[in-house]
């Protein structure tokens, strides 16, 4: 929380510095804690039901969401500018943290069936994105059950995830390779990745303050946004503002870590949030309101602390004092 709040914070100082509008960076941060909280608290309650239920509605959500706008900047292979991606990566992470956290030996095929069946959803729903990353949660989950240590699978996201965002910097910087340079472009688009060239140019004019919160946009791009979580922090809000972002998502991997649920639960839940961070990284899924609050909410699920559980647990009796001989 205290993170959020220094997000929250830094927005809207780097708005006034450069009389932006922070108000998408305090809805999104609104968002993820309302999302963590409610979390926590149907997790505890309902530990099985609730991650069900909110598959069921990211999937709505990402049925009816509206069409992808006209131009390049919404292409393929992400879809509603990886939302759609996104909210199928969450559902399926949501549900698989379900069948690992059910006691009904009876539930879990069914439920191990309903996530398997939404990873073609992704390509029905002409996000060929969704489909890969739903595809990864679900083998991630199954792979979860053989790994007895939770640190190793979290620091293997941890780098994922921060491979991702390196390859989206190398790639906007010009550093990368010509051949992979080329493979990437060709299959994201020259449109978005001359986008993150134009965010690290306007990273390196105001390197520490960025150029304020919703300053972004161009006559090319309307909605003002360079399709990349980081490389729109780094430009809009600085390096402090991208560092913080990182900080979130470790904060996220470290409370997994120190979770009391299941090692499988609290790895599929990382599996998920790690796909959903590559995709953040290369299309601008956080900014809509639906995906950080489904974000916070597979966090809270994953990390809280079902009653149940806790009534089965032993209790350490106290050890009985001796009194002193003679």
């Amino acid at each position: 929380m205290v993170l959020l709040g220094l997000c929250a914070a830094w927005a809207l100082i780097s708005a006034a510095a450069h009389d932006g509008r922070p108000e998408g960076m305090l809805l999104a941060v609104l968002a993820t804690a309302a999302g963590c909280a409610a979390g926590r608290m149907s997790g505890a309650l309902l530990p099985v039901a609730a991650p069900c239920a909110g598959a069921a509605a990211a999937l709505v959500l990402a049925v009816t969401m509206p069409g992808p706008l006209p131009g390049p900047a919404y292409a393929a292979p992400l879809g509603q500018a990886g939302a759609v991606a996104a909210l199928l990566a969450l559902a399926t992470g949501a549900l698989c943290c379900a069948a690992w956290s059910t006691p009904v030996p009876g539930m879990r095929p069914l439920l191990w069936l309903s996530a398997a069946a939404l990873v073609p959803a992704g390509a029905l729903l002409g996000s060929p994105g969704g489909c890969a990353a739903g595809g990864a949660v679900l083998l991630c989950s199954v792979a979860a059950g053989s790994i007895p240590y939770r640190g190793a699978g979290l620091a293997g996201l941890s780098v994922v995830a921060g491979v991702a965002a390196a390859a989206v910097w190398g790639l906007a910087a010009g550093v990368l390779p010509g051949g992979f340079a080329a493979e990437f472009t060709e299959r994201i688009g020259p449109y978005r990745v001359g986008l993150w060239g134009r965010a690290l140019r306007l990273a390196r004019e105001a390197p520490v303050w960025g150029v304020g919160p919703g300053r972004f946009g161009t006559p090319g791009d309307p909605v003002g946004r360079p399709h990349s979580a980081p490389l729109q922090l780094l430009a809009e809000q600085g390096v402090v503002g991208a560092l913080l972002l990182a900080a979130v998502f470790g904060w996220v991997l470290h409370a997994l870590w120190r979770a009391a649920r299941p090692t499988p639960v609290v790895l599929t839940a990382g599996a998920a949030l790690t796909a959903l961070a590559v995709i953040a990284s290369v299309g601008d899924a956080l900014s809509f309101t639906t995906v950080t609050a489904g974000a916070g909410l597979l966090a809270g699920w994953a990390t809280a602390r079902p009653w149940g559980e806790e009534e089965r647990a032993p209790r350490a009796e106290p050890v009985p004092r001796q009194e002193p001989v003679g």
